[in-house]
């Protein structure tokens, strides 16, 4: 049986960088987080909150689940992590607010594409952006590896639980917004001048 896919968003850095909450930043006359939620399109998604969990939670009510990280200044396999033991069973889909403008159709790819895939329990699926030929995110992962998360050190990059997929999955897209990294200042100008 399948495990069913659900939507993560991942918020839970100091954003020191930055100056202010990623999650919260104005991006067109909303936060960067209910841009993510209103793309996501999954009716039930979880945010790992974390320096700004209360402040996060404030706007987002109640579409969305919003679970504490007390880790959160480990990194985010540590954010990760704690979605997949809140998560157990389930594939995750993997979105950081770091990639604020990713548009709905890229969600939508993602989800199709791992279904077309068989959802497999160790694989991960990536979107490859083919004007940059660079992969980006969001990212899915099936649950039998979202399990070995959790056994990860929570200070060690992501890319260790990918070295352990199997299948390594892509799906193209025409879309540079994957590629983003929301950091500091100038990356937010940079982000709000294209909108």
């Amino acid at each position: 049986m399948k495990a069913e896919l659900r939507v993560v968003l991942l918020a839970a850095g100091a954003s020191e960088r930055l100056g202010e909450p990623k999650a919260l930043v104005d991006l067109g006359g909303v936060s960067a987080i209910e841009r993510l939620l209103h793309a996501c399109g999954d009716p039930n998604p979880l945010i790992v909150g974390g320096a700004h969990a209360e402040a996060i939670r404030a706007v987002v009510g109640d579409r969305a689940e919003v679970i504490d990280h007390p880790g959160w200044a480990t990194g985010r396999t540590g954010s990760v992590a704690r979605a997949a033991s809140h998560l157990k069973g389930y594939d995750l889909l993997l979105a950081p607010v770091d990639c604020p403008l990713v548009p709905a159709h890229v969600f939508d790819a993602l989800r199709s594409a791992w279904g077309e895939a068989g959802s497999p329990a160790r694989g991960w699926l990536a979107p490859l952006d083919t004007a940059s030929g660079r992969h980006g995110h969001p990212v899915c992962f099936g649950a039998a590896l979202a399990a070995e998360v959790t056994q990860l050190n929570p200070e060690h990059p992501l890319r260790e639980l990918r070295d352990a997929a199997t299948p390594l999955l892509q799906v193209e897209i025409d879309c540079s917004e994957v590629l983003d990294d929301l950091d500091t200042p100038e990356d937010l100008r940079r982000l709000r001048e294209r909108l």
